[in-house]
């Protein structure tokens, strides 16, 4: 009888024994688990990414931030908008990791400052744009082409409605709204509209803050304005859309497709330039990967213009992708 408790006893606590290890061994496998499938290598990143520049890009630049946060918290971004030139100021002065661009960087006027600092980049295209011109909805507009746009902005133009360009267009006193000659949007809109870059009347409400120059369309009954097109985007209900063509019969209205196949006239790509330096450090290869790997997703929470397919594929080629 004794050896019989003696071999129930032991038979207990081998049993009690399997037991804890198989709860041990799970609670192992759980937390290998969970750590595999909560991180990844770039979970443990850490580090700054100082960005600045394009308000036009600004949107963009920000939900790609907050999207890499998600896995990579421990990387803090900062994202600026002090315009196109402003921040390509900085980016060559060593003050910013990346610059945000709506127009390439200037060959003659910002590449030379940025060779003569040491400062040497890459271009990556990470979305699309279309400079959306629009009107206060009580200025009801539907097509201007590229002339009656020159006549109206033009240096030293003294057009003050709308009825002086074509009577059959609305009249009323503009009030216009466009950006700051920081702004890549003000250079492009320039070039493409006056034929020369920079060129522009100066009588007008100037901000390279896009959402102040929606603002001043919207509260003002014969508002006149350009800016982004995700602006536009996020504004429609204040704002009416004008169609812009080199002649009125080729007036095309801006849209995802009319900007990504660049029938709108005024399509245009988005750039980040990451200095070489900046991409030496993990956190900002991994960060610049993210963004040409997820382009769509961060596009839709930005409404801006995704790249397409071939474009995204270009971009992955110049990170590494």
């Amino acid at each position: 009888m004794r050896i019989n408790r003696l071999l129930l006893v032991l038979a207990m606590v081998a049993s009690l024994a399997f037991v804890v290890a198989a709860c041990g061994g799970d609670d192992d496998g759980a937390a290998s688990s969970g750590g595999g499938g909560s991180s990844d290598a770039s979970g443990d990143l850490s580090g700054t990414i100082r960005i600045d520049g394009s308000s036009t890009v600004f949107p963009f630049a920000e939900a790609a931030g907050e999207l890499f946060n998600e896995d990579n918290p421990n990387v803090k971004i900062t994202v600026g908008e002090s315009g196109t030139g402003g921040g390509f100021e900085k980016f060559c002065a060593g003050e910013t990791d990346i610059s945000d661009a709506s127009r390439p960087i200037k060959p003659d006027e910002e590449v030379p400052v940025c060779k003569k600092a040491g400062i040497t980049y890459e271009e990556v295209q990470v979305a699309n744009d279309g400079i959306a011109v629009v009107t206060n909805p009580n200025m009801k507009v539907d097509c201007l082409t590229v002339d009656q746009l020159k006549q109206v902005w033009e240096p030293k133009s003294k057009v003050s409605s709308l009825k002086q360009v074509d009577s059959s267009l609305p009249e009323g006193k503009l009030a216009l709204f466009g950006p700051g000659t920081d702004s890549g949007t003000f250079d492009f809109f320039t070039d493409k509209i006056n034929g020369e870059e920079g060129a522009s009347r100066e009588d007008y409400e100037a901000s390279e803050d896009d959402n102040q120059l929606v603002t001043g369309v919207a509260g003002s009954d014969t508002g006149l304005g350009y800016f982004g097109f995700s602006y536009y985007e996020g504004n429609q209900d204040k704002l009416n859309l004008v169609g812009v063509g080199e002649s009125a019969d080729k007036c095309v209205k801006p849209s995802a497709e009319t900007i990504q196949d660049a029938s709108y006239y005024l399509a245009r790509p988005l750039f980040m330039y990451p200095s070489r330096k900046a991409l030496e450090r993990p956190e900002v290869q991994a960060f610049l990967k993210f963004t040409v790997d997820n382009y769509q997703q961060i596009a839709e929470a930005s409404k801006i213009v995704p790249m397409t397919d071939q474009q995204a594929s270009e971009s992955k080629t110049e990170v590494g992708g």
